[in-house]
């Protein structure tokens, strides 16, 4: 199913669509089947995913009114992801050091380990030994903080040693796990909100550079920045900030090319590469994930992987990921939705024109 189709079951509560994706919506942090009889949310604000355990290593939580979990009758393919990832899920619980090899998936729930992989990769969009990674760092906030000492908590995810947690964690982190044990405490980030071209944006930032940008509804865009960290100091600045605003507005305005701002965003070493490679594309040209892809790691087949990193992006407007875009031509995916991301590259290329 296209991102579309899915809407438009999402939309009807079309319950032929049970069991063959779920939704999750970026304002809440929760995830639903199609059928949920909850209040629809903005498209923009709507990801989706094939799996209740592909939402819930991004960090969305399942609906406790539709139970997303007991989708009904899914094919004999999503049943055997789905037991991959609870057979990873048991072995994290019990303590186990890193992930599943794939000939001890291969042996549990039968098949090729080359053929488990592949699907798996396919449904989920990361490898089981990602799966494992994500999961792990999961159960390490969580236990974090529930007030549980690093040390506890570093075990009971399943880290055999200080060195390995801090060498896995502190890129995805974002800081050290003792700062975040303390909910941010120490951290002071600022933000200001102000109307623009694609709707309300927010611009928030330590005092290193840009850490955070998003487009959306005022309390929702606040939300956002305290649910990662609630013990940070987090104010609205919009006297120091007012000129980093600025230069983003211009930029969706048509003034300028592209916003340089300095930035402080945290991420994995794929994802830094991926970011870079973005900001050298060009204002008004596209690339596809699979140049990218064939650029970043010589292999077009790691388009996927790319367009992970483009989602993961936390300041989309200046590190440009619209600028991707599907091999057919079509627009691919976007954070705040397909008009936003047709809008920004028509401007582009109009004032490229110019």
């Amino acid at each position: 199913m296209t991102d579309q189709s899915r809407w438009q079951a999402v939309q009807g509560r079309d319950d032929t669509a049970d069991g063959r994706f779920v939704y999750a919506v970026t304002s809440t942090g929760i995830y639903c089947r199609p059928t949920c009889a909850s209040r629809r949310p903005l498209r923009r604000n709507v990801r989706f995913f094939d799996l209740p355990e592909a939402a819930e290593q991004e960090g969305f939580r399942p609906c406790k009114r539709c139970r997303p979990t007991e989708s009904v009758s899914p094919s004999g393919t999503v049943q055997k992801v789905r037991r991959i990832c609870r057979f990873i899920d048991t072995e994290l619980e019990t303590g186990a050091e890193g992930s599943p090899s794939l000939a001890a998936i291969a042996e549990k729930v039968g098949g090729s380990p080359h053929h488990l992989q592949r699907t798996f990769k396919r449904l989920m969009g990361v490898t089981p030994a990602q799966y494992g990674d994500a999961r792990r760092l999961i159960r390490l906030k969580a236990g974090l903080k529930q007030g549980e000492s690093v040390t506890n908590a570093m075990y009971d995810a399943g880290y055999g040693a200080a060195s390995r947690l801090y060498e896995r964690s502190n890129s995805q982190l974002g800081m050290t796990p003792a700062s975040y044990a303390k909910g941010g405490r120490g951290a002071r980030m600022g933000y200001a909100i102000t109307a623009s071209p694609l709707g309300r944006l927010m611009v928030a930032a330590t005092e290193q550079g840009v850490c955070f940008l998003s487009l959306g509804e005022d309390e929702h865009l606040i939300a956002e920045l305290h649910r990662e960290y609630p013990l940070a100091e987090i104010v609205a600045d919009e006297i120091v900030l007012g000129e980093w605003v600025r230069t983003v507005v211009d930029y969706l305005e048509g003034a300028i090319p592209h916003p340089n701002l300095p930035l402080d965003v945290q991420g994995t070493a794929f994802q830094r590469r991926v970011w870079q490679e973005l900001m050298q594309i060009p204002a008004g040209v596209t690339r596809t994930y699979s140049e990218l892809a064939e650029t970043i790691s010589g292999k077009a087949s790691a388009r996927r992987a790319v367009a992970r990193g483009c989602a993961t992006n936390p300041v989309s407007l200046v590190i440009p990921c619209h600028r991707v875009i599907r091999g057919d031509g079509g627009l691919g995916g976007y954070r705040w939705g397909l008009e936003r991301k047709r809008a920004l590259l028509a401007a582009e290329r109009e004032q490229r024109a110019v």
